[in-house]
């Protein structure tokens, strides 16, 4: 009876388990990616930066040179705020893939580490750490 409950629950942790933690990381990843929205991103990447008086100048050359200025400076604040949210974006991705991975070697080892150190109890294994 314990041997059929061990192992139904091995079969669950390796089986079902398994493929709900790969799941949950899944819809993490998407959720962090549709966070950082890197493709509406790249579409407004030199669009004016809340720009309140985007419309066409009439006047004098003064005037539309200051306007053209304005929307200038304008887009490149935007590309830089855009960019910076970017690489921002992809350390964060890069940190939750990395979490993710140590995670799921986590839920692979787990149950094995009792095996593991029962093991090296009954060998007299020690760890050396200093050499």
């Amino acid at each position: 009876m314990v041997m059929l409950l061990v192992m139904s629950l091995f079969q669950w942790w390796y089986g079902d388990g398994f493929r709900g933690r790969i799941k949950l990381a899944s819809v993490r990843l998407e959720g962090m990616i549709d966070y950082f929205s890197f493709s509406l991103l790249l579409k407004t990447l030199f669009s004016p930066y809340r720009q309140i008086s985007a419309g066409k100048v009439d006047g004098p050359l003064e005037v539309k040179m200051r306007a053209f200025v304005d929307k200038l400076f304008s887009r490149v604040i935007g590309a830089v705020i855009r960019l910076i949210i970017m690489i921002i974006g992809l350390i964060a991705i890069t940190v939750l893939i990395f979490y993710i991975l140590v995670s799921l070697i986590i839920w692979i080892l787990l149950p094995v580490l009792p095996f593991i150190g029962l093991w090296a109890m009954t060998t007299g294994w020690v760890p050396q750490w200093n050499k």
